[in-house]
C-alpha cells in the first residue's frame, strides 16, 4: 500500500519524503519505557511505604490504611506540582507520571495554579473543579448506583 502512496507523489515530493525520513529524530522507545517504569513504580513504591507507615504507626488495617494512603499521595503530588517539581517529574518519566492518584492532584492543582492571576475566587476557585469535579461527581454517583444495586440484592435477594 505504501508503494501505491509513493507512485502517486510527485518526484519532489518522494524527494522530500526521502530526504525528512533522513532528518527526522529516532525516539529512543526503549529508554522512554524503561523511565516511565521506573517513575510510576517509584510513586508506587512510595505510596507502599506510606500505607506501611499508617499500619505501624496509626494501628490501621491494610484495608482501613487505603484512604489516608491515596489523600496522602494526592496531597504530595499537588505540593510537589506547587513548587514546580512534579513538572520536572513529569518530563523524566513521561507517562510514569501519570498514575491516577498523583496525576489527579498534579491535574487539579494545575487548573488552579494556571488561573491565579484571575483572583482566588474566580480563578483559582472557579477552575480548581474543572478537572476534579467531573471526577468527584462520577465518582459519588456510580458508588451511589452500586451501593443501591447492592442494597436491593441483599433485602431482596437473600444473599
Amino acid at each position: 500500500m505504501s508503494n501505491n502512496k509513493k507512485k502517486l507523489l510527485t518526484p519532489v515530493q518522494q524527494q522530500y519524503q526521502e530526504m525528512q525520513s533522513q532528518l527526522e529524530t529516532k525516539r529512543p522507545v526503549l529508554k522512554n519505557c524503561l523511565k516511565a517504569f521506573l517513575t510510576g513504580g517509584s510513586i508506587c513504591l512510595i505510596g507502599q511505604a506510606i500505607q506501611i507507615f499508617y499500619i505501624y504507626f496509626f494501628d490501621f488495617t491494610e484495608q482501613t490504611a487505603g484512604n489516608p494512603t491515596a489523600g496522602t499521595l494526592i496531597f504530595i503530588a499537588m505540593l510537589l506540582t506547587g513548587f514546580g517539581l512534579y513538572d520536572r517529574i513529569g518530563q523524566f518519566g513521561g507517562a510514569g507520571s501519570a498514575i491516577p492518584l498523583t496525576g489527579f492532584g498534579n491535574a487539579v492543582i494545575s487548573a488552579a495554579i494556571e488561573h491565579r492571576t484571575e483572583g482566588f475566587v474566580l480563578g483559582v476557585g472557579g477552575n480548581i473543579f474543572k478537572l476534579a469535579g467531573s471526577v468527584i461527581l462520577f465518582g459519588v454517583s456510580s458508588a451511589f448506583v452500586v451501593a443501591l444495586i447492592k442494597t436491593i440484592l441483599i433485602q431482596w435477594g437473600g444473599l
